[in-house]
């Protein structure tokens, strides 16, 4: 299961698109409020929560594994470690995502 969540709306990845991230982020920022996005990951071998800059900060995690570091790396790349990211580096990182 991979959910997308952005500011209080949540969705199934398998039900969203382009236009509904670019929606949400950009209705976000038009309205002057910060834009936090996070991507909650949970398969057979991925468990981890990816959350941009402007997302309250939670307790640390645990170590994560060879693959989840490898999707940690994946988000940084695509530029979501940065507060002035877009709806493109999310889709861009969901793309890659689906590809591995």
């Amino acid at each position: 299961m991979i959910r997308v969540i952005i500011g209080d709306v949540e969705s199934e990845l398998n039900s969203i698109n382009e236009n509904w991230i670019n929606q949400h982020i950009n209705r976000r920022k038009a309205d002057g409020q910060s834009v936090c996005v996070r991507v909650i990951i949970h398969t057979d071998k991925l468990n981890m929560t990816l959350s941009t800059p402007s997302c309250a900060v939670g307790q640390p995690g645990r170590q994560p594994s060879s693959q989840e570091a490898a999707v940690f790396d994946m988000w940084e790349q695509c530029g979501l470690n940065r507060q002035q990211f877009t709806g493109g580096h999310l889709i861009a990182f969901l793309k890659k995502f689906r590809n591995i």
